[in-house]
């Protein structure tokens, strides 16, 4: 699967599991407006990510539309966008039940059909030309390894004047700072991920984007960011960092392209 090794995916589902990520029940059905728990904060941002793709690019086109979702993890976007009544197909190339396509089933043994899953990498996928309005990057598209091939495949698979879409993957304005933010990474890894910190920062991930990036990556396509106000503690967090002379924090915000 396009270099993700079975070891990666069994130690980083591991590592999700002890970081606490492993959300089943009410906490599943909940996201991404999660109430409690050691990671609410990270989701009342993607919340507001989500709402606004929902207002911002599903609301404009109108109707039930046809929906990838690349990197979908445990489907809550599928879920969520399914029981709206669009067409929606998770993919991921990790199907554990911590938080990969495994976690689906608690959707689909309650509503069968409502989605469909496929595990696979978004550098291959393995689905028709032009079958979808929207292929949505869902907190994923760091995790690429070939960007140019992740987004080529994405544009394959949208139909003409159809959207490709990013949440919440981590944007710099300036790479320089995305590089920090990698060594920082690097530096900490022992600290982070213990034991499995050799297989889990030797994937060759491109960890993070700019405009620039981004374009490159893929010409065809011009990309917009559409800014997402998110709570206040975040919007201060470049004044923070400035204030403790760290690096600049990366933004998620809301990125589209119209196929042409």
């Amino acid at each position: 699967m396009n270099g993700i090794t079975a070891q990666f995916r069994a130690d980083y589902a591991s590592h999700r599991a002890a970081e606490g990520r492993a959300y089943t029940g009410e906490s599943l059905r909940s996201l991404p407006y999660l109430q409690s728990g050691p990671f609410v904060n990270q989701w009342a941002v993607r919340a507001r990510t989500f709402d606004a793709f929902v207002r911002r690019v599903l609301a404009p086109m109108a109707g039930h539309r046809d929906i990838l979702d690349l990197g979908a993890g445990n489907a809550w976007l599928c879920h969520r966008l399914a029981k709206m009544g669009h067409r929606c197909v998770a993919l991921d190339v990790r199907d554990d039940r911590v938080d990969g396509l495994g976690v689906a089933h608690e959707f689909l043994s309650a509503e069968p059909g409502l989605f469909r899953c496929v595990t696979a990498a978004f550098e291959d996928i393995p689905l028709s030309d032009e079958s979808f309005d929207i292929a949505v990057f869902n907190a994923s598209l760091h995790y690429a390894q070939d960007l140019n091939r992740a987004l080529k495949e994405a544009c394959r698979v949208t139909r003409r004047g159809g959207v490709v879409a990013i949440l919440d993957s981590p944007f710099y304005r300036h790479a320089s700072d995305g590089e920090a933010m990698v060594a920082e990474k690097k530096a900490h890894g022992a600290a982070t991920f213990g034991a499995r910190a050799g297989v889990l920062l030797t994937q060759n991930f491109i960890e993070y984007l700019t405009r620039e990036r981004l374009q490159e990556a893929s010409p065809p396509l011009a990309w917009m960011r559409l800014r997402v106000r998110y709570p206040l503690w975040y919007e201060l967090r470049p004044l923070e960092a400035w204030l403790r002379r760290k690096r600049t924090p990366s933004r998620f915000d809301l990125w589209i392209a119209f196929k042409p």
